[in-house]
């Protein structure tokens, strides 16, 4: 039960804590002041605070907020295009192995075959092989081959042609990216067998074992010489492309012929036939030449022995 004298207690509690509620509030408002007052001295400085960041996007929070959207669209395209191009395949790499053969006509053979050194090796190339011969006719001829990089090709091969005149090319492209990519994959496979190997020597206690490993070992590793040497071939003959260059003094020339044979033609035809004829009957006649001299000999020499003998058995019957 509730006596008097509790409740007054608790009455004389609620007026004492009552008079304290006006604190927060003059506070509160103190606070307002002084945020306003730093508000209004931010402003006329042309500085931000703190509070004004706080308050900005309550007054204005619709245009703040088409911004944050726009710029977090322009962020969205540029992620989405950083993260395509970070992601776009790349193009494979062909790899072709390019080969041309020229002959041109010049008026001076050593002329030519100097400038062509400078042009190969202004493009970075150089010769590789070189031949020259003259006939009997004191006319000269050189073949040189060349090898220069792939990107100078086309260049060096129109330099090269414009050098006289152009009496035969022969171009060729072989694509062998399919075996450069086989031997790439077959050195990284030899490669780490071969270190496998070398792995289970270390850890080898019996000397047959050792034995064993030490013949698998030197068979893999000349296997793995042999591909490096191909592939060092094919990037070769892939980086540089090969020109073999014939430089002439002396005209190609080439008859025409009718198409339909005449009078002449069957007469010289049937000439060039009966010399055919005669030729082979010569040829006939001079390799039975030797074969009948001896068998005329041995004829004669029968012939006199028979005689002889007939007159020795002719005198005998007289005799008798």
């Amino acid at each position: 039960m509730r006596t008097p004298h509790s409740s007054r207690a608790r009455t004389r509690t609620a007026r004492r804590r009552r008079p304290a509620r006006p604190v927060p509030l003059l506070a509160g408002v103190l606070l307002a002041a002084a945020v306003a007052l730093t508000g209004c001295s931010a402003g006329g400085g042309g500085a931000s605070s703190s509070s004004d960041k706080a308050v900005a996007p309550q007054a204005g929070g619709v245009a703040a907020g088409e911004q944050d959207t726009g710029a977090g669209d322009n962020d969205g395209k540029r992620s989405t295009a950083g993260s395509g191009a970070a992601s776009a395949p790349q193009l494979p790499v062909n790899h072709v192995i390019r080969t041309a053969s020229l002959t041109v006509q010049v008026k001076d053979v050593p002329k030519a075959l100097d400038r062509a050194r400078t042009t190969t090796e202004g493009a970075g190339g150089y010769v590789g092989e070189e031949t020259t011969t003259r006939d009997e006719d004191s006319t000269e001829q050189t073949r040189v081959v060349l090898r220069v990089p792939v990107d100078r090709y086309d260049d060096v091969l129109t330099g090269l042609q414009g050098a006289g005149k152009l009496l035969e090319r022969t171009a060729k492209a072989q694509d062998v990216t399919d075996q450069v990519v086989d031997v790439e994959s077959r050195i990284t496979s030899q490669r780490l067998s071969v270190t496998r190997i070398r792995r289970l020597m270390d850890d080898a206690t019996k000397l047959s074992d050792v034995v064993t490993l030490e013949g698998e070992l030197s068979r893999r590793e000349a296997d793995l010489e042999a591909l490096l040497a191909r592939q060092a071939s094919l990037k070769d003959r892939t980086s540089l492309a090969t020109i073999t260059l014939t430089l002439t003094e002396k005209p190609v020339t080439v008859a025409e012929k009718d198409d339909d044979p005449g009078f002449v033609d069957a007469v010289a035809g049937g000439w060039g036939a009966f010399v055919t004829v005669l030729r082979w009957v010569a040829l006939a006649v001079g390799a039975v030449l030797p074969f009948a001299v001896v068998a005329a000999v041995a004829v004669a020499v029968w012939l006199r022995l028979r005689r002889g003998r007939r007159r020795v058995a002719a005198g005998t019957v007289e005799r008798d």
